[in-house]
């Protein structure tokens, strides 16, 4: 069995490298002289680098080889890491942004499926609180980012900085004495029934998560005119409200059913407030909200998919995949239509969206 804190480590770094990601975005527009649109497109590809690395890579390896396969991607994406901020033209940043994707998925479908390895031994949750470090890393990340640009840091170094980190629970993850755990026999993803229908319920909301973490801060600076030091707090405030639903997360005893279609609930009003808000406070706010309401989608599904499975890393790969379409699509559908639209029109289609996965939702049984 994995230990605990490298592989809650590993959820706190993968946040920050997205939590900075989001607050370097409009530098790395201005860098690569892309339009919404094609920024949205580029971000694409982080999807297509992420989904075949997951579900035809991370999880076969990780039940084969273990906590060794969680350390080796958490090392290459230490190294991809850097990529992103060293673009400077759309054919640059599509190639980084696919590598980045591929190690980024790798190594989040690793540590899920070490989670979840742990609850079925000690038989107690631990799930929410790994998602709610990874919200943690993102606040940290987001606004860390924020104020050094502020400050007139380049992506460049803000992205180096996040690489060292990375390297680090790396390291951790190498030294954990679940490496010598005998390997399993598992070589192919999962396709059960039941996990394609709660990876496409997941996928849905995480289409939620993604618009509104990758899109917060050029709403602030593009629609509502803010300074990098405030609009970092967009993703920042977002990341802060979801690590604080999934601590609630952690110690509420409800069913998968109350979480989901109360939380998408929220969701829903969070993301219809940018429509209207005529400042940065009230955008805040409404950012805030989404995170709250969305916040324990990722606990629930990837929880869901391992618990209790002898393939936990081929399981949660499969759900992952499809939750990892939402959430890796989502930008560039915000981008699209916000090229098309209007950003704000953007985020009325988030809205609909976390309704429709409420009105689902109602249907799962507890």
């Amino acid at each position: 069995m994995p230990r605990r804190l490298p592989t809650l480590a590993a959820f706190v770094t993968l946040g920050l490298f997205w939590g900075a990601w989001a607050a370097v975005l409009p530098s790395v527009q201005e860098a690569t002289g892309t339009s919404k649109a094609t920024l949205g497109v580029a971000m694409l590809f982080v999807a297509l680098g992420a989904l075949p690395a997951m579900l035809f890579v991370a999880g076969p390896a990780v039940d084969r080889f273990g906590v060794r396969a969680v350390a080796v991607g958490c090392a290459v994406l230490a190294a991809a890491t850097t990529l992103p901020g060293l673009a400077s033209s759309l054919l640059s940043l599509v190639l980084a942004l696919t590598v980045t994707g591929a190690a980024s998925g790798a190594l989040d479908v690793g540590i899920n499926a070490n989670v979840s390895r742990i609850e079925s031994a000690t038989g107690r949750r631990l799930m929410p609180l790994a998602h709610a470090l990874y919200s943690a890393g993102i606040l940290v990340g987001a606004v860390a980012a924020g104020l050094a640009r502020s400050e007139g840091a380049g992506r460049e170094s803000i992205l180096l900085g996040v690489a060292a980190a990375i390297g680090v629970t790396a390291l951790l993850l190498a030294q954990d004495p679940a490496q010598l755990e005998t390997p399993r026999a598992r070589r192919l993803p999962s396709f059960e029934r039941a996990l394609l229908t709660i990876g496409v319920l997941g996928a849905a909301a995480f289409v939620v998560e993604g618009g509104t973490e990758s899109w917060s801060a050029l709403f602030l600076e593009r629609q509502l005119h803010a300074q990098p030091d405030v609009s970092g707090l967009g993703p920042g405030f977002f990341g802060g409200a979801m690590a604080a639903g999934r601590f609630l997360g952690q110690a509420l005893r409800r069913s998968d059913r109350e979480l989901l279609v109360g939380g998408s609930l929220v969701a829903c009003a969070g993301c219809l407030l940018p429509a209207v808000a005529p400042n940065a406070p009230v955008a805040l706010v409404s950012f805030t909200l989404a995170g709250l309401g969305i916040a324990l989608n990722a606990p629930v599904v990837f929880g869901a998919a391992g618990r209790g499975r002898r393939d936990a890393a081929s399981a949660v790969a499969t759900v992952t995949t499809l939750g990892y379409l939402g959430l890796l699509t989502g930008p560039p559908l915000v981008g699209g239509v916000g090229q098309a639209w209007s950003l704000r029109g953007s985020f009325v289609v988030l809205a609909v969206i976390a309704a429709a996965v409420a009105a689902a939702a109602i249907r799962l049984r507890d």
